[in-house]
This record gives C-alpha cells, sequence and structure tokens, in this order.
C-alpha cells in the first residue's frame, strides 16, 4: 500500500492518494493511506506544509499512551500545524482557496456550558488532533472546521504558522497568571514549552525571567534566547532550600509568578517556595499525575495555584506577535524533516532523544 500510482489508490478524480503518518505500535510509525471525510459545508481542506513534533506526540510514539490518553487502535499522529486551503466548503466565507493558513488543532462541542462560557478547551468532547481515538495532521491533507483555521499574514511563513500551537500554550499561561510589566517571572523546565513560555512572558512585558533547569544546554539556548539569568539545578528534593536562595539572589527581589513547565515534585515545591506570599505558581507541565508538594505553606502565604490545560482563543494573538515581530520563533526550530517514511522515523527519534533537538519540524 506505499505506492500512491495504482489504481486502488487513485480516487475518482486520478488524485493521488492522501497519505498520513499512522502511529501503528509503539515505536511503529508507516506512511499509509488516509481516507478523508467528506467535505462538510463550513469545513475547509488543507494541504499541511508544516508540522512540528511535540513532547505528547513523542510519548504516544514511545508508550502508546499521555496519561490517560490511551491509543487503542492505529492514529494519524500530530497536532502542530499549518498548510494552503485546496477546498471549501459551500458556507465558508472567511478563508479561500490558496490562503495560507495556521490550524487549531482541537475540535469542541461548542454546546456544553464549558464552551458557551468561552472555557472550551475544558470541553468533555474535545477532538483534538492526535489524542487518541481522533486522528490527527502528519498528512498531505486534512479536512478541519472555517472556525479554526486563521490566515497568516504575508511575512508569517508556515513553519512560524505551525508554531502557534506550542506558543499558544505559552501565551495561554501568560494570560491566566496575568504576566505584566509589574510581574518578574522564574521559569522552570527550558524545554520547547518552557522557551515559549519565557518568549511569551517578554512579550506581555515581564521586566525580569530567570529560568532553571537541570540541562545546561538548554540553558544556552534560554540565555541566547533572552532569559536575564538561568539556574541549573538538580534533580535531589534536598537542593530546594539551596537553589531557592541561589534563584531570589539571581532576581535580585522577589518573584512575582512561577511558571512549572516540568511537572514533579521537586519544580513544583521549589516554585512554591521561591515566588513570593501573594504571588502566582501556574503549573504548565504535567511530568507525573499525582504530586507531594508544600501546598499548606504556600496557602498560608496566599499564594495562588493556578492549572492551565492547553489554550483557548489564542491564535489571533499569536499571529499578531509574530507578525510584528515581538517574538521570533525560528530560533527554536533546530531540526527539519520531508515527509518520508525513513524522515519520520528519524525525525521522532531524534525528538525523543532531546539532548540538543528543541523543535523538529516537517516541511511537506
Amino acid at each position: 500500500m506505499m505506492h500512491s500510482h495504482t489504481q486502488e489508490n487513485e480516487n475518482e478524480g486520478g488524485e493521488e492518494t492522501n497519505m498520513a503518518a499512522w502511529l501503528l505500535g509503539i515505536k511503529n510509525l508507516q506512511i499509509q493511506p488516509y481516507h478523508l471525510p467528506p467535505l462538510g459545508p463550513n469545513d475547509v481542506k488543507v494541504e499541511i506544509k508544516a508540522l512540528g513534533i511535540c513532547g505528547s506526540d513523542v510519548h504516544h510514539f514511545k508508550n502508546m499512551r499521555v496519561a490517560n490518553f490511551i491509543v487503542k487502535k492505529p492514529m494519524v499522529i500530530g497536532h502542530e500545524c499549518a498548510g494552503i486551503i485546496k477546498e471549501i466548503g459551500h458556507n465558508v466565507k472567511s478563508v479561500a482557496v490558496g490562503d495560507r493558513v495556521a490550524l487549531e488543532p482541537g475540535i469542541s462541542c461548542q454546546i456544553c456550558n464549558l464552551c458557551k462560557n468561552g472555557r472550551y478547551n475544558l470541553c468533555k468532547k474535545m477532538k483534538f488532533f492526535g489524542s487518541p481515538p481522533t486522528n490527527g495532521a502528519l498528512a498531505n491533507q486534512v479536512i478541519h472546521p472555517e472556525n479554526l483555521v486563521f490566515k497568516l499574514p504575508d511575512n508569517v511563513s508556515l513553519e512560524e504558522g505551525a508554531m502557534c500551537e506550542p506558543l499558544s500554550v505559552g501565551v495561554h499561561a501568560c494570560r491566566r497568571a496575568n504576566v505584566s510589566p509589574d510581574t518578574k517571572v522564574l521559569i522552570f523546565g527550558a524545554g520547547p514549552i518552557g522557551l515559549v513560555t519565557m518568549l511569551a512572558a517578554r512579550a506581555f512585558g515581564a521586566p525580569k525571567i530567570i529560568v532553571a533547569d537541570v540541562d545546561d544546554l538548554r540553558l544556552s539556548f534560554a540565555k541566547d534566547l533572552g532569559a536575564d539569568a538561568t539556574i541549573q539545578v538538580s534533580k535531589n528534593i534536598q537542593d530546594i532550600e539551596k537553589e531557592t536562595r541561589k534563584i531570589l539572589e539571581a532576581m535580585g527581589e522577589s518573584v512575582d509568578i512561577s511558571f512549572d513547565c516540568v511537572g514533579f515534585d521537586k519544580t513544583m515545591s521549589t516554585a512554591l517556595n521561591a515566588t513570593r506570599a501573594g504571588g502566582k505558581v501556574c503549573l504548565v507541565g504535567l511530568g507525573q499525575t499525582q504530586m507531594t508538594i508544600p501546598l499548606v505553606a504556600a496557602a498560608s502565604r496566599e499564594i495562588d495555584v493556578i492549572g492551565i490545560f492547553r489554550y483557548r482563543n489564542t491564535w489571533p494573538l499569536c499571529i499578531e506577535l509574530l507578525r510584528t515581530k515581538k517574538i521570533d520563533v525560528m530560533p527554536l526550530i533546530t531540526h527539519r524533516y520531508k515527509f518520508t517514511q525513513q524522515d519520520v522515523e528519524k525525525a521522532f527519534e531524534t525528538s525523543a532523544q532531546g539532548g540538543n533537538a528543541i523543535k523538529v519540524m516537517f516541511n511537506l
């Protein structure tokens, strides 16, 4: 089934079959045909041109699950994407064939109370690209609702369009925590999400940002991207007091908001310790499903603990931040691959190894 020129692999129009990267088992990705549903009146067909690999994609690739989301049947992977509109449903007005667009990957029900109140990211019926059982977007083409594709300005590339998805996590976190020119920020984790949170916090006006991580390579990356200071921390829970002092020395004053973009007992405990009384700690990374943290001490200092899940209503702002060059995401893209069987395997292995790989991008 790998050749798209055999008779059965052509549809009526004589077009080549739509191919996609299917996750078939642990570390088993195969490019195979992907038959799309018919185009609805409010849908668009998008030819995918750029797609980034997310940490959750790597989790699915390595474990066939992320927390309670378990891959039970073959699934097309990928969700950070942008492309060109190939076809539009008869009700579609906001975009046209040939438009370059970024795709917001989650389709909510739009009728539950959470959706109606605007918190659609928490919808229980969310269908999200590449989160089981919903097929993702690492494919030649996908079908998506008109209201979840966003036209890219001429000076924003398709790769930048795909980067709107991880950037959205940082933007949503900064909105939830109310980052402003008044707030000094501490970020744990210098992986892709820690770095986009740093870029978003800077764009929101944070005057001083410190980034902590265990990996000195990632910290030097954060420094190059504009962190005011970086602090190498250990994985040892005994070091919290010492590291808190180091953080406060580097900040020179108090920490108003901490973002934990890792999500371990150690990082969350340090965040709660280092943040000033009356400050905020925002848990972004979900490293552990359960945590043991000093919550009582933090509560008695009136620290607000904020949770976030993905994002909502972030694409227009992300596109604007990229258009006006308030944020430059391009340095985050460290590796690029094509959409071939060999490259798909290599790209996921590269992303899974971490090391000097921050964002691995497919160019289709």
